[in-house]
Parts: C-alpha cells; sequence; structure tokens
C-alpha cells in the first residue's frame, strides 16, 4: 500500500518572538502536517519554540529535527518531552540524532565522542526515553502514549537502532566529506542514499508494521529551466552529474507539476512520503502540497 504524502517544514531561522508565532500560523495556513524546530547552536532552543508554537497553532504537530542527543541528559529530556506533549495537546513528535558538528560540542564545553560512542549514547538516550515515559508515576505525563519518535542518520548502527524503535526514519540524503572537518556534509548519489533505504529495510524486515520514511529537502527551485538549475547546484556533489543533482530526492526544481511529479516518483523508488523543507522554502513549497492534496 502507498503511504499518503505528509509534509513538514524545518524552522531554522529566528529573529523575534511575534514574527516566530506569525510564521507558525503561516505554516499551518499552507497546509504543512508539522512544523520541525533543529537542535543546533545559532538556531532557536527547541521546546521553547516548539512550546511557543503549540500556543498560536491549534491542527500542526510539532516535531524536533532532530535533537543532538550529546546536548541532552536523559532524565531531563523526558521531562522536557513530556511537558511539550502536554502544553501541545498530544502533537509532539520527537526527533533524535547522534549530532555530527563538532564545532557545537566545542563551543558549548561538551565532550564530541567518536562515532560508535555517540550511537551508544543515541541508543541509551531511546532505551531510557522509552522506560521513563511509559512509567505511570512520570511526573509530568506525556498526553501520547507513546510520544511518536523519529531517528535520523545514514548509518547501519542508526538505521538498525531506528527500525526497532522509530515510527519515522529520517534520511538527509547527506554524508561525511572525507578529510573535511567533522560536520562538513555532501550528498549522497541518488544510487547511495536508495543503498541507504534499503539497509533500512534489511534491518526493518521484523517490524509488525514499516515505519514512514522522510526525506530532508535541501532545495526547492521553482523554475521552467531545470537544467540551468542543476548547474549551480555542483556544490552539493562535486561528484554527481547533472542528471543525478535532477534526481536526488533533497533537491527539488521545476514546474509545480514537474516537482510533485519528482515527489511521486522519489516515493515510488525510495519510499519517501514525509516531505521536510526548509523555512526559506515554506511559501515556495506550498504550491507543491496544493498540487498533490489535488491529485
Amino acid at each position: 500500500m502507498t503511504r499518503p504524502f505528509r509534509f513538514g517544514v524545518n524552522m531554522v531561522t529566528f529573529s523575534t518572538g511575534e514574527e516566530w508565532r506569525q510564521r507558525c500560523r503561516r505554516a499551518e495556513e499552507l497546509g504543512y502536517d508539522t512544523l520541525h524546530v533543529a537542535d543546533h547552536l545559532g538556531m532557536p532552543a527547541p521546546f521553547t519554540a516548539l512550546a511557543s508554537a503549540a500556543e498560536t497553532t491549534s491542527r500542526v504537530r510539532l516535531g524536533t529535527f532532530v535533537l543532538n542527543v550529546g546536548f541532552w541528559n536523559p532524565a531531563l529530556l523526558a521531562r522536557e518531552v513530556a511537558t511539550c506533549d502536554q502544553i501541545s495537546g498530544g502533537r509532539l513528535e520527537l526527533g533524535l540524532g547522534t549530532g555530527y558538528v563538532k564545532a557545537e560540542h566545542d563551543r558549548a564545553g561538551l565532550p564530541w565522542d567518536a562515532p560508535r560512542e555517540r550511537v551508544d549514547r543515541l541508543r541509551h538516550t531511546v532505551e531510557e526515553l522509552n522506560r521513563l515515559l511509559a512509567d505511570e508515576e512520570h511526573v509530568p505525563r506525556p498526553a501520547q502514549r507513546p510520544v511518536p519518535l523519529l531517528i535520523g542518520g545514514n548509518g547501519n548502527r542508526v538505521l538498525r537502532l531506528a527500525a526497532e524503535h522509530a515510527q519515522v526514519a529520517a534520511f538527509t540524503g547527506g554524508g561525511q566529506v572525507p578529510g573535511k572537518p567533522e560536520g562538513t556534509l555532501a550528498l549522497l548519489s541518488p544510487d547511495g542514499l536508495e543503498e541507504r533505504v534499503t539497509a533500512y529495510r534489511g534491518f526493518a524486515t521484523a517490524r509488525p508494521e514499516p515505519a514512514e520514511l522522510n526525506i530532508l529537502v535541501q532545495q526547492v527551485v521553482v523554475t521552467d529551466d531545470r537544467r540551468a538549475t542543476a548547474r549551480d547546484w555542483g556544490a552539493y556533489g562535486t561528484a554527481m552529474t547533472e542528471d543525478d543533482l535532477l534526481h536526488h530526492p533533497a533537491l527539488l526544481a521545476g514546474t509545480v507539476k514537474e516537482i510533485a511529479e519528482q515527489l511521486r516518483a522519489h516515493r515510488e523508488r525510495y519510499g519517501f512520503s514525509y516531505v521536510t523543507v526548509l523555512d526559506l522554502a515554506m511559501e515556495t513549497f506550498a504550491p507543491v502540497i496544493e498540487e498533490l492534496r489535488g491529485t
């Protein structure tokens, strides 16, 4: 069965409280299903921003996309999750990841561990949150039981963890650039991304029902000249051809109808039914949502 589309917008910019509330309301008006907040230094604080969004919206779900578990103690995180879920009336979607930007840990004075230790911490956090939030005596109590979990990442151990625990498996479409500072990413090729999705499906064969698969879209360009746009995208993947860039799920270009067709094709090839765009593309992408929902 083909899963219906769901659309999120990742809110990574912030100026004032009133502007924030206006954009949250606008995202809901445009038909987005989920309003996401990232967890990077220099961006809005996730739970404070989501609590504000909860007060100014009524329908849209609210997600962390994704929390860097190196910033969080599981017991304190459980308190934040339960409080935010109650404040929002059960609209929270909890997104977790290992973190990938060493410079942010350095700025925060936090240790930066090897990849294996970061994945171990992610697993520990997931298991502790499951335990704490399922405890009837935990105060505060979340409104949802369970709070839906999204896990983001591309490595085998993270994908295996997502297969075991998450309702949503999220793919960035990118990976660390060899020889560059940790946190420097470039897009995988379309074939490389498909291989990662195939690996996830192998880990998920024992699931009673499949998870949603999410893709974070880096660029949305409405244009009549897709190839001219692809020529401007070389920095996203220096080893990729123009055709690779034009067929990459993280890069969308064309007319509204063409972009809608690209998303249908990506859902067919990769299984991506949950599509998240960056907030700078919120207005640009909205007609695509209308096009897909109208058909």
